[in-house]
Formats: structure tokens, sequence, C-alpha cells
């Protein structure tokens, strides 16, 4: 069983930045893929980026590229999504997600049936 908790969440305006926390329990965390996602009121979650279980390789949703960073650390079981020039568009809850892959270190997921376990997300909210 993994625990994700989210933070950093909150208030901002256009073309400003935030940056979110997702700090995960256990001790094989450096083992796990982590991904980030997004729901806006009345609309599907969707994948916004997702880091390999050895920090390596990134990808990103068109909306988030350019803008948002993934990044991980895995001596504090941390990954983090920092997001500059936020626009109203953005607003959303946040949610980290997680799977445990030993095998393949440089896997990304985008896809949210490919994760096991989830935060309870933390809400963005960006002014115009």
């Amino acid at each position: 069983q993994v625990q994700l908790v989210e933070s950093g969440g909150g208030l901002v305006q256009a073309g400003g930045s935030l940056r979110l926390s997702c700090a995960a329990s256990g001790r094989t965390f450096s083992s796990y893929v982590m991904g980030w996602f997004r729901q806006a009121p009345g609309k599907e979650r969707e994948f916004v980026a997702t880091i390999s279980s050895n920090g390596i390789v990134t990808h990103y949703a068109d909306s988030a590229l350019g803008r948002f960073t993934i990044f991980r650390d895995n001596t504090k079981n941390t990954v983090y999504l920092q997001m500059n020039s936020l626009k109203p568009e953005d607003t959303a809850v946040y949610s980290c997600a997680t799977r445990q892959i030993r095998t393949q270190p440089y896997a990304l997921y985008t896809s949210l049936k490919d994760y096991n376990y989830w935060g309870q997300g933390t809400q963005v909210t960006v002014s115009s």
C-alpha cells in the first residue's frame, strides 16, 4: 500500500508560478513511476506530466509543455510539479499518482488506468 499526499496548491494570478509536491510513503520510492493529473470542474481527469522511476525521463501533455516541469527527489520520497506562466485554464484539482515498476527504470505512463495509487489532490486556482 502506498500513500500519496499532495501540497502546494493555492490561488495565484495569471502568469504566476506554483510548485506542487507529492510525498509518498514506502521504502521503494525509487521504483515508482510518478505522474501528475488534473481535473477541472465539469471535465474528466487528464494527464499532465510523468517521470520515470530513475528520474531521467519525463513526458508532458501539450498543455504543460514548456511551462511545467516534473522532477523528483528519491532521497525525500517526493515528486514535484513546477508550474510557471499559469493560465486561468490551468485551474483544477491536481493529483499525483504512482505505480511500482522494478524492472523498467525508464518507463513512463500517461493513462489513468496505468496507475495504482492516487493522492487526494490539491486545488490550484488561477485568476485572470
